[in-house]
């Protein structure tokens, strides 16, 4: 039997970094693998209002996995896509975590409760912020950005061994949508401008700072965004529909925001407008690359992941909308460019000091934006007799 080998998935970002196990493994035929959908509970919205809100144990597929695919999206009652423009995806995220078996049962329901303690506790990662938990997520570009872990890699999950003694491995979702029928202004909307918002104090109850013109304070569950006098539509009923894509576990496998301000247009171009945001961390291990993506919202142009001497290691570039249709919603990023380096050919070295870089288009000021890239390492590349197919 070959020994397991440990692997992991990063989250780099300006403001935030995850990092999940993963596992390395044999090249399965399609017959093999598994797919679902599943739907988390109903959120109501009515024009320009917003839900953020966590959901709890809620289904995921039982037993220990390996995950290929992981992906989402916002349906109506209908199980019909919903549209950006009707709906803005500001972010989804499905989290890991261990919960004293018998407790989730009561109900867990406050965000709060994603804090650690002795009967709650969100799955931890090895990677650069390891106080943050194990997670999937994206935004509006979730629809046509590629998750596809590659072969002969997976995403390990329900292993038995490691659920503390006592305790279940559940799974929550957070979902923060904002319904933008009507608004008076629709890209204020998405980017939280506090005074759409009328928000002069956070969810907390916490006063927010004159100075803080947009963001995550102002668009919290339940907020509501100014809508145009005498619009009125139906409430409507919403689902996150979640596809997961896994591989039973086989013992053969190998464990494997900010704010932008606007330039000068009377001194530069629209162009040149280009804010960027640089920041260098060091990486706690290594691994070979085998996938990398960034997250972006509306002004973004793309982000880059290098080494300290420039060398360019991955980027991610924003494909935008041009029509009506959904998936194709005009002015809004509906997906992001994906790195699948051949195999072996970038290495990234146990604590080596790497450099993000973050761009987005400056001719208009964006409040609430993100700056976060993903990536994948193995420690070690498999052997060629471990690649094999069934």
């Amino acid at each position: 039997m070959v020994k397991p080998q440990q692997s992991w998935l990063y989250c780099l970002a300006l403001f935030l970094a995850v990092s999940c196990e993963v596992i390395t493994g044999l090249v399965l035929d399609d017959s093999m693998m598994k797919s679902a959908d599943y739907l988390s509970p109903e959120f109501a919205m009515k024009p320009g209002s917003v839900v953020n809100k966590f959901y709890y144990n809620i289904d995921f597929p039982k037993g220990h996995i390996g995950i290929k695919d992981f992906n989402a999206e916002v349906v109506d009652e209908a199980g019909n896509s919903v549209s950006l423009q009707d709906t803005y995806l500001h972010h989804w995220v499905v989290v890991r975590y261990y919960v004293r078996k018998g407790l989730e049962d009561k109900g867990l329901r406050s965000k709060p409760t994603l804090r650690q303690g002795p009967d709650f506790m969100v799955v931890r990662n090895t990677g650069v912020c390891k106080n943050l938990g194990q997670y999937f997520g994206l935004g509006s570009e979730t629809r046509k950005t590629v998750t596809h872990v590659p072969d002969p890699y997976a995403i390990e999950v329900g292993n038995p061994d490691e659920v503390p003694e006592g305790f279940e491995e559940r799974w929550l979702v957070n979902v923060h949508a904002i319904d933008t029928r009507g608004v008076v202004d629709r890209l204020g909307c998405t980017e939280c401008r506090c005074s759409l918002y009328n928000s002069t104090i956070d969810e907390y109850g916490r006063p927010i700072s004159p100075d803080y013109e947009g963001g995550l304070y102002c668009c919290y569950d339940q907020t509501q965004c100014k809508v145009k006098e005498g619009f009125a539509h139906s409430l409507r009923k919403l689902y996150l529909k979640y596809t997961v894509k896994w591989f039973d576990w086989n013992e053969s496998f190998l464990p494997v925001e900010y704010e932008v301000s606007p330039c000068d247009s009377s001194t530069v171009s629209s162009n040149d407008c280009i804010d960027n945001k640089r920041i260098s961390f060091n990486m706690p291990r290594g691994g070979y690359l085998v996938y990398g993506v960034a997250h972006q919202h509306a002004g973004g142009i793309g982000s880059a992941l290098y080494r300290k001497d420039g060398q360019a290691i991955c980027s991610s570039i924003p494909t935008y909308g041009q029509g009506n249709e959904v998936g194709n919603e005009s002015g809004y990023i509906v997906g992001m460019s994906t790195c699948y380096p051949d195999p072996g050919s970038i290495k990234i070295n146990d604590g080596e000091t790497l450099v993000l870089e973050s761009n987005y288009s400056s001719s208009q000021k964006h409040t609430g934006v993100m700056g976060l890239f993903y990536i994948l390492v193995s420690e070690q590349l498999p052997r060629q007799k471990e690649i094999s197919t069934f």
